[in-house]
């Protein structure tokens, strides 16, 4: 029996407890605490489809500019550049996968690494030895991929879960999660050789995983001859490593899908039309889309005439079984390298109140087409219009291109010259002088053409997120131009002789036609940084309202000139590679640019929020997960040799204080 004076003391006691209990509770909610359990990014795009959308929201709009670096990692890569060329073409552009709590990810030279998601510590490494001395057109490797697909309920984990590598010598390499060992059991001793029966091809993106099928494509280079290697996609068994099926984006015989556009006698020996960059999938409806790119050589035609299908298109794959569901060509008879850079994004489109299963493409032109997911039909209109004929004897343009009609044209669809004074403008209209340019898809000619957009973009290997509560769509995309000139082969010597502008450029043989190919870009570079001569934003941020069918906002993304000398050119935009994600606290975070910064923007307005340096170039798309109940955003840091960015070997991982 308690006396009075206890009775008081215990209530009082209690009561404190639940006062403090409930300050407790408001603050937990206050702050935007998440539950303690992990939230992973399986894939590349976080969804097989790749929509780069994250649920999580501890990181927000009103905390983000308390972002601190939490962890840092580094890979040691740049050691093995030592006594190579590695450093001239090495591009960190991974974006690390995040399972069971451990970080994978793959260095430039297709080395994996497992390392814990939150303190950023070595769990394992796996090295395939590819040999630097070779010739690799580009050094690069954008990520692994883990089977069985963490939401693919067709596959089973029985057998332990496995990361899949895909090198830049064309191996296909099946590593124990845990261990980071070869699975032994797969191909040959944990790997198939990629290159049998198909030359000397790279792989430089993360396979597609799908039940059971491990489905990759491949890179190599271009312009070097019009019957350049094949760009063969193939499936193969997850467990043993068997071939399933594959296919040949051009046709070979009768019967063929597209055989029939392909015109001349040559025209079946093309090669390339490869799937280089990100294969999407649905695991529900059994497909895989391909993004295929410019058949060989990008910029001449005249030994494949006709509309090339199924080149430089999105093409839609049974699964199982490898079969042609449908197909949709974005760029006829490609005379441009307008590659199908960007991953194909898988998303529900919401159509006069309805959903409806649908797959976006954004093109280096810098069109976006809306495609239902299960029959390719365009969800918004297209037109087919008119574009400039070819002057160059041999060669014949398509008559039309695709342009979509009802959502912005993105990056440089208007050209003029620029400079940043009267006479660097004059130096910019000499530069051109003589060429030719008729608006976009302006062909390839003898005297030099303008093209613009240029090959890098509009919308590049970087793609697009889109966040599913606003209906945004949002990517990051250049805007630059580039001179395409053929010179007749057997007066080659002649033409290049004394032109300084010639010998600067870049050569394409295109070995078997009668033209050899110089690119060039319409910049100069000086100690003040790189200057476009095309008018700024020369890079931006871009937000599409798909629901209205309109540009949500444009905002220009880094810099590329010296600050102190031109402070206006936080105006002007970079040069940028690597994509955006976005999550449901309202941010877009993206690092791409020239200047080696990640930043975050306000997902609605674009306004910047938050921005650190980087001790590298961010060549890559960041991503982000939660865990222990803390929200992580993670990026690869290591430069990119060709761009010119600072070269590093870094994992850098941010969080809230």
């Amino acid at each position: 029996m308690h006396t009075c004076n206890e009775l008081a003391l215990l209530t009082t006691t209690y009561r404190w407890r639940g006062l403090v209990s409930l300050i407790l509770l408001l603050a937990y909610r206050l702050v935007g605490a998440q539950p303690t359990n992990n939230v992973e990014w399986p894939a590349y795009g976080n969804d097989a489809g790749g929509m780069r959308f994250s649920p999580l929201k501890q990181i927000d709009t009103s905390n983000v500019k308390k972002l601190a670096v939490a962890w840092t990692f580094r890979t040691g890569e740049l050691e093995l550049y030592k006594g190579t060329y590695a450093e001239e073409k090495a591009a960190f552009e991974a974006t690390p996968i995040m399972v069971d709590g451990t970080l994978f990810f793959s260095t430039p030279t297709s080395r994996v690494f497992a390392i814990d998601a939150a303190t950023g510590q070595k769990k394992w490494a796996y090295d395939p030895d590819v040999y630097l001395r070779q010739d690799l057109s580009e050094i690069t490797s954008r990520g692994v991929s883990i089977w069985p697909a963490t939401t693919d309920k067709r596959a089973s984990a029985a057998m332990g879960k496995r990361i899949f590598v895909a090198t830049l010598d064309g191996r296909l390499i099946a590593l124990e999660a845990s261990t980071g060992k070869p699975v032994t059991s797969f191909g040959k001793e944990g790997s198939v050789d990629l290159r049998q029966g198909l030359g000397n091809i790279s792989v430089t993106s993360p396979p597609a995983v799908i039940g059971n099928m491990i489905v990759v494509g491949s890179s190599m280079g271009d312009n070097q001859r019009f019957n350049y290697e094949r760009g063969v996609v193939r499936a193969y068994d997850a467990i043993s490593g068997a071939l399933r099926w594959s296919w040949d984006p051009i046709p070979r015989t009768k019967g063929d899908v597209g055989f029939d556009t392909w015109k001349g006698e040559n025209a079946h020996q093309t090669g390339a039309a490869n799937a280089w960059s990100i294969i999407s999938a649905d695991p529900e409806r059994d497909l895989v889309f391909i993004p295929t790119t410019s058949p060989s050589p990008d910029y001449y035609g005249g030994e494949r005439l006709g509309q090339n299908l199924c080149a430089s298109s999105i093409v839609a794959i049974r699964a199982s079984t490898g079969k042609v569901v449908w197909h949709y060509q974005t760029v006829h008879h490609d005379l441009w390298d307008y590659d199908n850079a960007a991953q194909p994004l898988r998303f529900t489109f919401i159509k006069t109140g309805k959903k409806i299963p649908a797959v976006a493409v954004g093109t280096k032109m810098g069109h976006l087409f809306i495609l239902h997911r299960e029959t390719g039909a365009p969800l918004l209109p297209v037109d087919e219009r008119p574009v400039p004929k070819s002057t160059v004897p041999g060669e014949i343009a398509h008559a039309t291109q695709p342009f979509p009609t009802t959502l912005p044209l993105l990056g440089l669809q208007k050209f003029e010259t620029w400079g940043v004074t009267p006479a660097e403008k004059a130096v910019a209209d000499q530069r051109i002088s003589g060429l030719r340019y008729e608006g976009p898809f302006t062909p390839p000619s003898l005297q030099g053409t303008i093209m613009a957009p240029g090959n890098v973009g509009g919308v590049h290997w970087g793609g697009m997120c889109y966040d599913p509560v606003s209906g945004l769509l949002i990517t990051n995309v250049n805007r630059m131009a580039a001179i395409i000139q053929l010179l007749p082969r057997e007066k080659l010597a002649a033409s290049v002789k004394n032109n300084e502008e010639l010998l600067r450029a870049e050569t394409g043989m295109q070995a078997g036609t009668p033209y050899v190919m110089k690119r060039s870009y319409l910049f100069k570079i000086g100690k003040e940084g790189i200057t476009m001569q095309t008018p700024p934003p020369w890079g931006t941020l871009v937000a599409v309202d798909l629901t209205k069918g309109s540009l949500a906002w444009e905002v220009p993304l880094g810099y590329m000139m010296d600050l102190s000398k031109y402070p206006q050119a936080k105006e002007w935009g970079s040069l940028n590679f690597g994509g955006a994600t976005v999550t449901a606290g309202g941010l877009v975070f993206v690092a791409a640019s020239l200047d080696g910064h990640l930043r975050a923007f306000n997902r609605q307005t674009g306004s910047l929020l938050w921005e650190a340096a980087l001790p590298a170039g961010g060549q890559a798309t960041p991503m982000t997960y939660q865990m222990n109940g803390q929200q992580y955003v993670v990026i690869a840091a290591g430069g990119h040799g060709k761009l010119g960015t600072k070269l590093g070997d870094y994992v850098v991982a941010y969080k809230l204080p």
